[in-house]
């Protein structure tokens, strides 16, 4: 109920506005913390990416996930918050470009900017190993400054500040009869995953695959990453910072019941996660039979597990708030089976998607849109109500819109960048790998990890050299019957 604070005596109104001082520095406050923790999963993408390319091309992807921030800081800085929250249209903003937007919005930029950055990060994922540094760059610039801020617009802006409602986002305004019955992503299954897949998808099509992808019958041939303990520790701080992705997006915590709804959504995104990583282990266990020596052997599969567990908890952001734990549980199963066997077919129709950003971003963000409306507390399967019905349908709409909309902006930019000979780097170059040619600085220079036996095989051009050669074969190998096994034993003379 609210209070006519002209009758409140003097005091009162002292205290009220204390109260509401308080409870505002306590929201940003919370909203500032969940923010840097979000800003760790650039950390998180950065290791799982760098573990699954070759070593070759690790300082490149790394300078990447680097630069996602500091591009999203400075587009959306400049353009980005302002298309997306600024006074305007339900369709874009177009007020509050270079930060002229009220101090009382900083912690408020500070969390849509670091979920802009997730956009990016998650394309460089589908194009890695191959894509020029300046089409990154394009891209990221892109992408952050207008391509995403103006879906986030669409779904999330809805606070009518200049009294107007064309200034509602046109998917929470809604075209269904019933109010309130308007387009439902908490944490932006289809705003950040969906758009960030579909761009990843955009980028590898044209890319095209790798070299040595596919072989002369067009069979995929699987290309590892150098390093599965680098992938799995940036797994692991990708599910911490999904904690944060999606409990911080209650955007308060002093309020009555958002405590609940931070704990909900924490929980359910746990529950998902690991009912999709159960699954996938489980699947990667029953289909990826391979035959050894006439015998069929099945694997338990670490990097397939990350991705299921990460597919998980991108499904359960849009219902996190609303929803039962089984109906996260349930997300998170059906999840792992759009993952995987998504996976499969983005492979099998000749799409080269290294970090397969878009089975897990782009599919199970998808399927995040379809389970929220059917799982939340008056979805469709516990009320059946025709309002239940018309979100499931709000959120096709929008679905639908994301992606024509990062598509028509992504296939014309990327169709640009490779017209003009800038979007894939040279046949020598890939083959050879990015950190030299592009960086200077390979992830794994050969002066740091040389054994130490430099100097000894020097000494060999000298004359005392050829001696402690000469020396050693004499006295450390030893012939083993009639074929000659060589057997060499400790050096301990030298």
């Amino acid at each position: 109920m609210e209070v006519n604070i002209s009758l409140v005596p003097e005091w009162g109104q002292q205290l009220i506005k204390l109260g509401t001082a308080s409870n505002d520095n306590l929201n940003n406050f919370f909203v500032i913390t969940v923010s840097m923790i979000v800003f760790l999963m650039q950390c998180g993408f950065a290791f799982l990416e760098a573990g699954a390319v070759r070593s070759k091309n690790t300082t490149n992807i790394l300078l990447k996930n680097l630069l996602d921030s500091s591009v999203a800081g400075l587009s959306y800085w400049a353009l980005g918050y302002a298309f997306a929250f600024g006074d305007g249209t339900g369709f874009i903003g177009g007020s509050g470009f270079f930060g002229t937007f009220p101090e009382a919005d900083l912690s408020k930029w500070f969390f849509q900017m670091v979920f802009a950055a997730t956009a990016a990060t998650i394309v460089s994922g589908g194009v890695a190993e191959r894509c020029e540094f300046v089409a990154y760059l394009t891209y990221s610039i892109v992408l952050t400054a207008f391509c995403y801020p103006v879906i986030t617009r669409w779904a999330w802006h809805s606070n009518v500040s200049d009294g107007h409602p064309s200034n509602v986002g046109w998917l929470i305004d809604g075209v269904s009869v019933i109010p309130g019955a308007a387009y439902h992503d908490f944490a932006g299954s289809g705003v950040v995953h969906v758009c960030g897949g579909v761009a990843a998808l955009c980028g590898a099509v044209l890319l095209g695959p790798r070299i040595g992808k596919y072989d002369s019958q067009g069979r995929a041939v699987a290309i590892p990453g150098h390093s599965v303990p680098l992938a799995a520790l940036g797994g692991f701080i990708l599910m911490f910072g999904f904690f944060a992705f999606n409990g911080g997006s209650q955007f308060s915590i002093s309020n009555e019941g958002d405590g609940v709804v931070v704990a909900r959504a924490v929980v359910n995104t746990i529950i998902s996660g690991s009912a999709a990583g159960v699954t996938t282990i489980l699947l990667h266990r029953m289909f990826s039979a391979t035959k050894r020596n006439c015998i069929r052997h099945s694997t338990w599969s670490l990097l397939s597990t990350i991705n299921g567990v990460l597919g998980g908890m991108v499904a359960i952001c849009a219902g996190a708030n609303m929803m039962h734990m089984w109906g996260a549980f349930i997300t998170g199963f059906i999840s792992a089976l759009v993952y995987y066997f998504g996976s499969m077919l983005v492979e099998r129709i000749g799409i080269d998607d290294p970090l397969d950003a878009v089975a897990v971003h782009g599919l199970c963000g998808t399927w995040g849109l379809v389970a929220a409306p059917l799982f939340i507390i008056d979805g469709i399967l516990l009320s059946g109500s025709r309002k239940s019905a018309e979100v499931l349908a709000m959120n096709l709409i929008g679905w639908l819109a994301i992606v024509i909309w990062t598509a028509a902006i992504c296939l014309p930019m990327f169709g640009l960048l490779k017209l003009c000979k800038m979007l894939r780097v040279e046949e020598d170059i890939e083959m050879k790998g990015l950190d030299i040619p592009k960086h200077a600085e390979p992830a794994y220079p050969s002066e740091a990890w040389g054994d130490g036996w430099g100097e000894f095989l020097k000494a060999t051009s000298t004359g005392l050299g050829k001696k402690c050669v000469k020396y050693f074969f004499m006295n450390l190998v030893t012939i083993v019957d009639q074929k000659k096994v060589c057997n060499y034993k400790l050096l301990k003379s030298l």
